[in-house]
């Protein structure tokens, strides 16, 4: 039985750390048909399902299953950044109430200068909106999850500013706080044995405020992750002008573009979607989309995207594409999916704190049990439970990973460089060895007719036309060259019985003669031989670093024709890049060894394969593997997708077929080889980033948890270090916001 599958991203809201999301994530996967990936760093749950089974409404019902809330994706998310924002306000005029009465009731408690008679009531009056309303959501979500027998950080933090609380309470009306009127000084180490006159208002209030602090700050900071995706989604236009078939323009939202409606692009505008140029020369700024900053000429029949901006000269341009299919519709959508993956380090991490919060109130509970049963006294034994329960932070787990990857994959939105996921960032760090296609990735991809050199006899525009109508049926960049200068000198005819033969030529009838244009090899099988006159021709070609092919009609061959492709004129200085990056490149082509060896050598690689079939490619990436190397592929065309797919690590140049950039793990906009070395170094920063987050997430806890349970860390100063700790995750992310591209010079 077949099923419907499809996909949806649902907002979540009420997830308080990594363990909310995974006990979501747990209750999604339960339903029949149902995988669910939730990140806490962006609040969505990315699903897919088998919708004959399960409906939206199911899954936002799971999620409020399990205690937290869900809405479905509607048109018109675009006004999410100011939801975004509003969403801090609250949090922050909690902060700011929390601080100011928190502040007094600390003073008083450590300064025994400012404590004066029944000094305890007016801390009490001033620590108990702190503990009740600035504690709220707190409390709100700690009894929430217990409704649904579950535990969070929320937990944690609840119980421990209560726990203080209660303490303090009882101290005041039945122990000798309150009658005492002196409250023994604030010290970071509580004494074995104190007494019940200790109390912990201070502590209540200031837990309180430091979390608070702590999620407000890492609210904002992931506001500020995310802003490079949402910057990217902001590019387009607002409105276009169109041109209607009698030359009238008039002005519209962008939404009512339709494809094949013509529109105005005016000196200073930008380009309202993707589309071919029908009208006007001028240089078009891409940096928003490539991150190259040297503007593209573009003139009748080029290819220009939305969002980019008309630098020159007034352009009238047919729609191709619009809405969700334009290339920047589509970078988003590549940035915010691998925004929302996963990487196997992450899933660990994830799993670890969905039990934590379950091991951490055994912990507390075996502490307060441990000091009492040993007769260190109720105050010590109490503040080490305390210090448990508030120490312990899952929440910079669960922000380690999808912080890193929001920040990485964001800035290398804005540089042109697209990374599908995270399993890609392992992948970069292992490589050793890099595969670069050569036309169209370390050349141009341009190929044009240089030279035509017919056999005795033969007219030169006679063979031109015969094998450039041939080469027309072929879409081959040699085939392209050869029928664009012959379509430029005379009329192309039609072809009959064509038949393309991959890696070694084409082969029809033109004007009633059986023709085939390709490689000798394809000759032979014909049964011709080149003469002696074009045999030469053709070697001197290919030493000149040039491709020549043969043709043959009438039973013999007629004409070499002679067509060239420049190197980039930064692939030398790309190449240079990746050996510094510890690769070695290799040069991978169906065309001869010669030709290879002579781009090879200019821009620095000493490894060529060449003479390779179309077909072949990605057995020529499994032949290194199994030599034991960790691949990477770079190629931009359709028969390079196999290879790409097949490579450790798929690089596809942006400017290359769709099919290529789908098989790829990392897409280069910009269609510059120095890319690849910029995604590359952009990719192993990221892991680094993501890799340095759980290192110190899973060092504090380690550290902190056994301190805290030791009875030697006061319960403030807990506070104070479960806050930093995610804060400092997500600004130890935020640090790849600074990344930017290298761009050597030739060496």
């Amino acid at each position: 039985m077949s099923t419907t599958l499809a996909t949806i991203e649902l907002p979540i809201q009420g997830m308080t750390c990594a363990s909310c999301a995974s006990r979501i994530e747990r209750r999604l996967n339960k339903l029949e048909g149902v995988t669910a990936t939730v990140n806490y760093a962006t609040e969505k749950a990315s699903v897919g399902y088998d919708a004959d089974a399960v409906v939206p409404e199911e899954l936002v019902a799971a999620v409020e299953a399990a205690g937290y809330s869900a809405t479905l994706p509607l048109a018109g998310e675009a006004e999410e950044p100011a939801a975004e924002a509003d969403a801090t306000r609250p949090l922050r005029f909690r902060l700011v109430g929390s601080a100011v009465l928190t502040l007094p009731v600390l003073l008083v408690s450590m300064i025994p200068a400012l404590q004066f008679n029944h000094w305890q009531w007016l801390a009490l009056q001033l620590a108990t909106p702190v503990v009740t309303w600035a504690a709220w959501p707190f409390h709100r979500a700690a009894w929430a999850n217990l409704e649904h027998a579950t535990a969070t950080m929320d937990t944690l933090v609840s119980l421990g500013v209560l726990a203080a609380w209660t303490w303090s309470l009882y101290a005041l009306f039945l122990g000798d706080a309150g009658a005492d009127g002196m409250k023994m000084a604030f010290t970071l180490v509580p004494k074995v044995g104190g007494g019940t006159n200790e109390i912990y208002l201070e502590t209540a209030a200031v837990v309180t405020t430091f979390i608070l602090a702590g999620r407000y700050f890492e609210a904002r900071a992931k506001r500020r992750a995310g802003a490079a995706l949402k910057s990217l989604l902001e590019l387009g236009t607002k409105d276009v002008s169109i041109l209607d078939a009698d030359g009238a323009e008039r002005r519209v939202p962008v939404e009512q573009l339709q494809v094949g409606e013509r529109f105005v692009v005016r000196p200073g505008e930008k380009i309202a979607t993707d589309g071919i140029v029908e009208e006007g020369f001028s240089a078009v700024d891409m940096s928003l989309l490539t991150g190259e900053s040297v503007p593209v000429e573009v003139g009748s029949g080029s290819e220009v995207a939305g969002a980019t901006v008309n630098a020159g000269g007034r352009l009238v341009v047919r729609a191709t594409k619009v809405g969700a299919d334009t290339a920047l519709s589509q970078i988003a959508r590549l940035v915010e999916n691998a925004q929302m993956g996963k990487a196997p380090v992450q899933r660990l991490a994830d799993r670890i704190a969905g039990v934590f919060v379950p091991i951490v109130i055994g912990i507390a509970v075996a502490a307060l049990g441990f000091w009492l049963a040993n007769g260190a006294g109720a105050t010590f034994a109490f503040t080490a439970a305390v210090a448990v329960l508030i120490i312990a932070c899952p929440c910079a787990l669960g922000l380690a990973t999808p912080t890193a990857l929001m920040v990485g994959a964001g800035r290398g939105a804005q540089l042109g460089l697209l990374i599908k996921g995270p399993q890609v960032l392992e992948s970069t760090r292992r490589i050793d060895s890099i595969v670069l296609d050569k036309t169209g990735t370390v050349t141009t991809g341009t190929m044009s007719l240089v030279d035509i050199v017919p056999a005795e006899g033969v007219d030169p525009e006679r063979a031109l036309h015969l094998v450039g109508s041939l080469e027309h049926a072929s879409e081959h960049p040699i085939a392209r060259a050869i029928a664009d200068a012959a379509a430029a000198r005379t009329t192309l005819a039609t072809v009959d019985s064509f038949r393309n033969r991959d890696g070694l030529g084409v082969e029809g009838v033109v004007d009633g003669h059986a023709v085939v244009a390709g490689r000798p090899a394809l000759l032979q099988e014909w049964g011709v031989e080149l003469p002696p006159e074009l045999d030469t021709a053709l070697r001197e070609a290919q030493a000149a670093g040039r491709t020549a092919i043969a043709a043959a009609w009438d039973g013999g061959v007629r004409v070499v024709l002679v067509v060239a492709d420049t190197v980039k004129p930064t692939s030398a200085a790309a190449v240079a890049e990746l050996r510094r990056l510890g690769l070695r490149p290799v040069l991978l082509t169906g065309d001869n060894e010669h030709t290879a060896r002579v781009v090879a050598a200019e821009v620095g690689i000493e490894d060529v394969i060449a003479e390779v079939l179309p077909a072949d490619k990605a057995a020529v990436v499994s032949r290194l593997q199994d030599e034991g190397h960790v691949v990477a592929m770079v190629g931009d065309g359709v028969n390079d997708a196999p290879a790409l797919a097949q490579a450790d690590l798929g690089l596809a140049i942006g400017t290359g077929t769709d099919i290529a950039i789908e098989a790829s793990d990392l897409t280069l906009v910009s269609g510059n080889l120095q890319a690849a070395g910029d995604a590359i170094r952009l990719a192993r920063r990221t892991l680094r980033t993501i890799k340095g987050n759980l290192f110190w997430a899973f060092a504090y806890n380690v550290a902190a948890l056994p301190l805290a349970a030791s009875g030697y860390l006061n319960p403030i100063i807990a506070g104070a270090a479960m806050a930093f700790s995610s804060v400092f995750v997500v600004s130890n992310s935020l640090r790849l916001r600074r990344f930017d591209v290298v761009r050597n010079e030739i060496p």
